[in-house]
């Protein structure tokens, strides 16, 4: 009586009629409801019960392809600036009871805020940096000699050696974590009638507008890419081995220009030294004449300090791949195929390769790393290598008093 007092009568009445139907279920209706309810509390609970937690599958992560990527390694953006506009001063005259003609009291409007490039060394890669940026405008003017606030600066994080350039100048270079620079300064306020009070005019009702904000392009560039830079023809397997060496992954398909855009992986070293290795869109033969994926990548090469030419040893005669790379280097830049490098021969695996690895060492003087990417093959002696190459870098960048990278 109690219940039905409280509870409106038609809601009881749904409530009776739901429990009178409950006890109709046979038995094995009731025990199929019981697991389902027993599955629902696992769920629940297998955040705290490691028994339970065991009844949940992690869902997989689906595929994606490399065109579908909105994040992947970029060393250069052309970024539009623009500082905030200046606000507007105001035409205002001072009158209350008793003082009719307290004459002008109309404020300056604020400054415009700046557009700051800021260094900061957690940031490795420009893909965060959107092409136009845009100060905070400042405030208009008020009654009563206030003046507007200006604008807030607007900071863009860019990452440690980025160079600033304007239509093909260097204008900064970022090296230091904290570094700052003002990429586009903000227009300056406008002047109130306050501002033009004299002796000559007591009542002056001129103002002036906020003035607008410096436009620029700038083109915002990596001096260093990575450490090493994985150098081949396509389809050679540098995808491949930056996902055997390093938790990088990127793209990987039996077929040529997988890669589309560089992909950075770490390599970790017990002394807790990192080393990272790009690997670098497939060069091809005329690559300095922008056929291909063209000029964009070797400009990647150019921001590695030393290199792993990566050759195929399945194909006949691999030593003119290395011959082929080398010269696109050095049409693009004289001298860039003389950086420290190792020449890795991959796909070790393959029956025809062994045959064609005594081939190569016989017509290059460097050295020859031979493995597989796929199998993980001598893998260790690449590893060991790329550890000494990085050390000769950061002894030649202390030997200059200069601050080696370091990821």
């Amino acid at each position: 009586m109690l219940h039905s007092k409280v509870l409106l009568p038609r809601t009881w009445s749904l409530l009776v009629g739901l429990w009178l139907w409950r006890t109709a279920y046979s038995p094995h209706i009731q025990i199929c409801l019981m697991q389902q309810q027993i599955k629902g509390w696992q769920r629940i609970l297998s955040t705290s019960c490691a028994n339970c937690a065991k009844n949940q599958r992690l869902r997989q992560k689906r595929v994606i392809s490399e065109k579908k990527l909105t994040r992947y390694f970029i060393d250069h953006r052309r970024v539009s600036v623009t500082g905030g506009h200046g606000g507007q001063g105001i035409n205002s005259f001072y009158s209350e009871p008793r003082k009719e003609f307290g004459g002008p009291d109309g404020g300056n409007g604020g400054d415009g805020g700046h557009v700051i490039l800021k260094v900061d060394q957690q940031i490795k890669s420009l893909n965060l940096v959107l092409p136009l940026y845009r100060g905070f405008d400042g405030e208009k003017g008020g009654s009563k000699n206030c003046y507007g606030a200006n604008g807030g600066y607007t900071y863009v994080k860019v990452p440690v050696g980025t160079l600033v350039k304007e239509n093909g100048k260097i204008v900064a270079n970022l090296v230091q974590h904290g570094e700052e620079y003002v990429a586009a300064y903000g227009g300056t306020g406008g002047k109130g009638n306050r501002f033009f009070l004299s002796n000559e005019n007591r009542a002056p009702v001129t103002d002036t507008a906020g003035e607008p904000g410096q436009k620029r392009v700038l083109d915002l560039e990596l001096k260093i890419m990575a450490h090493a830079g994985l150098v081949g023809f396509p389809n050679a397997g540098k995808s491949s081995l930056l996902r055997a060496i390093s938790n990088a992954k990127p793209a990987v398909a039996p077929y040529p220009f997988t890669t589309l855009n560089p992909h950075v992986g770490i390599v970790n070293y017990q002394d807790y030294e990192q080393v990272s290795v790009a690997d670098v869109p497939g060069i091809i033969r005329g690559a300095h004449l922008n056929r291909g994926l063209g000029l964009t990548f070797l400009r990647h090469i150019e921001h590695c300090r030393f290199l792993l030419f990566v050759v195929d040893l399945s194909v006949s005669e691999p030593w003119i791949q290395l011959q082929d790379l080398k010269y696109e280097l050095d049409q693009y830049e004289e001298g860039l195929s003389k950086r420290p490098h190792v020449v890795i021969g991959n796909k070790i695996d393959l029956p025809q390769s062994k045959a064609n690895l005594l081939l190569l060492k016989e017509q290059v003087e460097q050295r020859v790393i031979p493995l597989s990417a796929l199998t993980g093959d001598n893998l260790e002696e690449l590893l060991l290598h790329l550890k000494e190459l990085y050390d000769c870098y950061v002894n030649a960048e202390q030997s200059h008093k200069q601050n080696s990278v370091k990821w």
